[in-house]
């Protein structure tokens, strides 16, 4: 570097930090959006040694909040600012087979089902010595939100589920969908296949770019933005733990047996008693009005849609998102 490029390089982050001063607090908040996720730590929970940013108060009530696939942590990079400003401690884990999170054993079997993402999260809690939080998620993240509720409510003092109720029956999985909404889970129908894994593999990059496309049309987002969530997907395990997770969905491929009595409770379709609010957006299409859903959470209960939002809700709308957490919240007081 030559000196003329160095006492520029000086002069301009003196100046940015001069304007970060100047401007106050208002820039002083976007500052502080993207801090605690150059912060990953990691801890043994389970069967996983688990990355997550743990940002906001140590002492605050605690927001467990969930990504999906093809997503990672920084689906919630704007929601955290918001939580944490209202004293709230949040907890942003990546899943098995994204990010930083690794497995204790090579002879663990790379499961994706149901109701292993679930007990992870349950280890997590555990290993962070937290008894109960607020839950919060879309995608596998909404659907591990939901069981934590379902069958450990005691752990969970509230519940945001984007798209609602998502607990898999494999039973009624089986059953075919009308055409229209067959072709929108054509992806399923790739990763039955070795073809299909191989595909995943090769082109995880752009395969996950075109869902990102797909699943949420009008969001507008960067390379760079999808870049920084794409670097997750390139765990060792990612690809086994997607597939399996698509695979077992369809019953094409069989869960681990230990979990079988979990899995039976939640084949029942367990109603979730804990206070709540479900999200929907065009993502959700017919079943956007949460009708469907409704009667399986019996608790104090809302539900909001979101008109002009795809399915990456925190990330394309992160206010509305967090406002909902924070109301959730508030049910349970």
């Amino acid at each position: 570097m030559s000196p003329n490029i160095n006492y520029r390089s000086r002069l301009f982050s003196g100046i940015a930090a001069l304007l970060l001063i100047l401007t106050g607090p208002a820039n002083a908040q976007v500052a502080l959006s993207t801090s605690p996720f150059d912060n990953i730590r990691q801890i043994n929970a389970g069967v996983l040694n688990v990355g997550y940013v743990d940002a906001g108060p140590a002492n605050g009530p605690v927001v467990l909040l969930l990504h999906g696939w093809p997503y990672d942590i920084h689906s919630y990079v704007d929601v955290v600012p918001l939580l944490t400003a209202k004293g709230y401690r949040v907890i942003l884990p990546y899943l098995r087979g994204f990010g930083t999170t690794r497995f204790l054993s090579a002879q663990t079997p790379r499961n994706g089902q149901q109701s292993v993402i679930a007990t992870d999260m349950i280890a997590l809690l555990d290993a962070l010595k937290i008894d109960k939080a607020t839950i919060a998620g879309f995608d596998w993240g909404a659907r591990t939100a939901d069981i934590m509720a379902a069958l450990w409510p005691e752990r969970v003092k509230a519940l945001v589920s984007v798209s609602g109720y998502l607990i898999v029956n494999r039973t009624a999985n089986l059953k075919p969908l009308p055409p229209k909404a067959e072709l929108g889970w054509w992806y399923q129908y790739y990763f039955a296949t070795e073809r299909g894994q191989a595909g995943y593999d090769a082109n995880r990059h752009d395969f996950n770019k075109l869902i990102w496309q797909i699943a949420s049309p009008k969001w507008n987002f960067d390379d760079a933005t999808f870049d920084r969530s794409a670097a997750s997907f390139d765990n060792p395990d990612h690809v086994a733990i997607v597939i399996h997770n698509y695979r077992w969905r369809l019953s094409l491929a069989k869960g681990d047996p230990q979990y079988d009595a979990i899995e039976e409770k939640l084949a029942a379709g367990p109603v979730i008693t804990v206070p709540a609010i479900t999200i929907s957006s065009d993502f959700d299409g017919a079943n956007a009005d949460g009708k469907t859903y409704e009667k399986k959470f019996s608790g104090k209960y809302a539900h909001r849609i979101l008109n002009g939002i795809g399915h990456n809700v925190p990330q394309e709308a992160p206010k509305a998102f967090a406002d909902a957490v924070i109301a959730a919240d508030s049910y349970s007081k």
